[in-house]
């Protein structure tokens, strides 16, 4: 079997439904969601299964309702490895999306699921209580050269707080910032040759300078619960450098709230250590179509599975059991 990447995907990627077809077929997904709704004092897994999805949507439940989902996807394949007398794969990484570092760091053993679905919704609550008063706003920004970024933000950021907040394929990027920057960025974007400009259903300018309140907030949060050295070594969103002690993943927690995510760092990290399979572990296939485009030669399996009635995909069970 070969080495993988497991790899969690961040916020935007929930949807009402998702887990439900999963924990009704896996005892061990049915278990990290009871255990997600106890450690809360509430039921996420019924916000997941049922919505409403305006509710789902607001930062502080989709957060804990991705992480949950998640873990569920994650305990729900090697249960079935298990069941299929699968030997555990040997993961070379652990890396999450933006929020999908919670899931990364529960998935490596730095923090408990309980623990984890806590703190994400106490990040989403901060992050929507952080600069309050300045107008946060972001978008994407489509077929711009990466050569063109440096002029974008130092032109966009005369209209005020400007940055690139998720680097996420090449030619794809979310900026980040006070509103009336991010608007101008659309037509200075344009004029650099970027094809499309799409502002972002958001309230909250996501990893930019505007969340230092939020930053500052989660690191008196974090410094209250316990962290252990990971078990699979992770990767930091600003810039892909491995993280391997509980320190570096608490350090990390903070200050990815006021930097960029660069995903195409982290894959192209990932590939030059010789992962060639990726699996990706929550709701959807957000990340799987990202690593397609920065490593086409890359295997990828997202575990969500539409095709299933359970939902699940079982990566390497067919060449095992043929």
């Amino acid at each position: 079997m070969t080495t993988p990447a497991f790899v969690f995907p961040g916020q935007g990627s929930q949807s009402v439904g998702m887990g439900q077809a999963l924990a009704e077929a896996s005892p061990a997904a049915a278990a990290v969601f009871a255990a997600a709704d106890a450690a809360l004092g509430h039921s996420i897994s019924r916000l997941a299964f049922d919505g409403p999805a305006e509710e789902l949507d607001r930062t502080e439940s989709a957060q804990p309702a991705l992480l949950a989902t998640s873990i569920a996807y994650l305990a729900a394949v090697r249960e079935r490895w298990a069941a299929l007398g699968i030997e555990p794969t040997t993961v070379a990484w652990a890396a999450g999306h933006s929020m999908g570092q919670y899931s990364a760091l529960v998935a490596a053993e730095v923090i408990s699921l309980e623990d984890g679905v806590r703190l994400v919704r106490e990040r989403g609550r901060l992050m929507q209580a952080s600069g309050a008063g300045r107008d946060g706003a972001m978008a994407a920004i489509l077929g711009l050269d990466d050569g063109a970024l440096p002029a974008l933000v130092e032109r966009a950021s005369a209209y005020g707080v400007f940055g690139i907040a998720n680097r996420n394929a090449p030619g794809q990027v979310v900026v980040s910032g006070e509103r009336a920057a991010i608007e101008a960025s659309a037509e200075i974007a344009r004029e650099l040759g970027a094809r499309k400009a799409i502002a972002l259903p958001v309230s909250v300018a996501a990893h930019s300078p505007l969340m230092a309140e939020a930053a500052d907030g989660m690191r008196r949060v974090l410094a209250a619960v316990d962290f252990r050295d990971p078990t699979v070594p992770l990767l930091a969103n600003a810039d892909a450098h491995p993280i391997t002690t509980a320190d570096g993943a608490r350090a990390e927690l903070v200050e990815h709230l006021t930097a960029g995510v660069d995903w195409v760092a982290a894959v192209e990290r990932m590939t030059a250590s010789g992962v060639t399979t990726f699996i990706e572990a929550g709701p959807g296939r957000v990340l799987t179509g990202l690593i397609k485009r920065i490593a086409p030669d890359a295997q990828t399996f997202p575990l969500d599975d539409s095709t299933s009635p359970d939902r699940l995909a079982v990566p390497f069970a067919t060449a095992t059991t043929a």
